[in-house]
């Protein structure tokens, strides 16, 4: 045993020198396995980053939040738009009857939206900003980081109160600083309005569903004077369940309450659509594998390119060190040391090539996030995974040319120089 592990270091140490000595073979050797395993990492990892951000956005959104609306997420190009264009919109006096009717629920909030709107402070103005206009407890249903100031309290969600929440493109732009923009009057649509409180800035998303960067918030009495969101947006109503709820259960039961709201018969189909962030992940996970479907399947014949790379290699290898091996027969190895012997040369020869490409799609990883917002990240099982792939097809090209070395006779092989 002692004898075998002393060969195998010997032949470990023999690989590496092998590599130092003979530079330009060694480059060429590698350079097929680094560009195959930095091709299946990064398209894992570009792919895993994309899904990781995308869930986030709508993790942001809320899991345990429906959100009761005309439309439904789900269905694509190939659903019954003309049924649902017969719906009705959500009401703010529906909001009253969940509130009161859905004990499964912690928070309810009414809202809508509408894009492309004009503020104006003094002299200055910034257009195309997302006007949005919401009830008392939507913070508590999303989440709102506010950075200086307060969310609407008390009288301020009356319509008589002309105040606003703006995001960070808005007070950057408009006043320099989020304390600065406290308590300033800008005109939205031409209306004056208080400055109250203003939000984090965020970054930009994958989904930008809602960009709370760019966007004025006011209490929904004031904001229904501003935009008629019967025929200028798309209102909704968000729904948190409780803590010690489930969202089945929340689901079944505001779906009832919405039911006997809109006095439909049993027989009747749901005229609403009751959506949630779970139906939306879940048709991610279709997507993304069919995407690393693609990677693995792109990658897989940068990797046999490699891998024939290595069996050429090894070939020449063991051609050059016949004599070696027949000594080493001589004085008493194995066939299955030789054969080891081999084998470890070319796995050490992939996992040095696969090292390399993971050093290069870390650096990519690097320049990705220094000039984007878009976060990327090599994870420690994407590592894991590119060098258990070079280990396999070191193994799988250096089989042959060890096994036709530890076949060698030793007397014909010593005989061979």
């Amino acid at each position: 045993m002692i004898a075998t592990i002393k060969i195998l270091w010997s032949s470990l140490k023999m690989a590496v020198q092998e590599l130092r000595v003979n530079k330009l073979r060694t480059f060429l050797s590698l350079l097929g396995i680094t560009i195959g395993i930095f091709c299946i990492i990064a398209v894992l990892t570009a792919t895993n980053s994309l899904e990781s951000n995308v869930r986030n956005d709508l993790a942001a959104l809320g899991n345990d939040v429906i959100f009761v609306q005309k439309w439904p997420w789900e269905g694509g190009p190939d659903a019954p738009w003309w049924k649902y264009m017969n719906r009705p919109l959500p009401e703010y006096k529906e909001l009253k009857y969940i509130q009161d009717k859905v004990h499964s629920a912690s928070a309810a909030a009414f809202a809508f939206s509408s894009g492309n709107k004009r503020i104006e402070y003094k002299n200055d103005y910034m257009e195309g900003v997302d006007f949005m206009a919401v009830t008392q407890d939507y913070d508590k249903v999303q989440q709102i980081s506010i950075s200086a100031g307060h969310f609407f309290i008390g009288k301020e969600n009356d319509g008589s109160s002309n105040v606003a929440i703006i995001g960070a493109n808005l007070w950057e732009g408009l006043f320099g600083s989020a304390e600065a923009a406290l308590g300033k009057t800008i005109r939205i649509e031409g209306r004056p309005t208080r400055i109250i409180g203003v939000l984090k800035k965020k970054g930009s998303s994958m989904l930008d569903i809602v960009s709370y960067d760019n966007i004025v918030i006011v209490p929904y009495k004031y904001g229904r004077t501003i935009v008629d969101e019967r025929r200028y947006a798309d209102p909704y109503i968000l729904v948190k369940t409780a803590p010690t709820s489930t969202m089945p259960e929340m689901k079944d039961e505001l779906r009832g309450v919405i039911r006997a709201v809109h006095r439909l018969r049993p027989t009747m189909e749901d005229n609403f659509s009751l959506n949630e962030i779970t139906s939306a992940t879940d048709d991610l996970n279709g997507v993304f594998a069919a995407i690393n479907m693609g990677g693995f399947f792109i990658a897989f014949f940068a990797l046999v390119v490699g891998g024939f790379g290595i069996a050429n290699i090894m070939f020449v290898t063991v051609k050059e060190r016949t004599s070696i091996i027949g000594l080493k027969k001589a004085i008493g190895a194995k066939r299955s040391v030789i054969l080891m012997e081999f084998l470890i040369e070319s796995i050490l020869l992939c996992i040095v090539g696969g090292t390399i490409g993971l050093l290069l799609v870390f650096m990519g990883t690097l320049v990705a996030n220094s000039l984007s917002t878009f976060v990327v990240t090599l994870t420690l099982s994407n590592i894991i995974l590119g060098l258990t792939i070079s280990a396999f097809v070191g193994m799988v090209a250096g089989f042959i040319p060890a096994f036709s070395a530890s076949k060698l006779d030793a007397v014909v092989a010593i005989r061979s120089n």
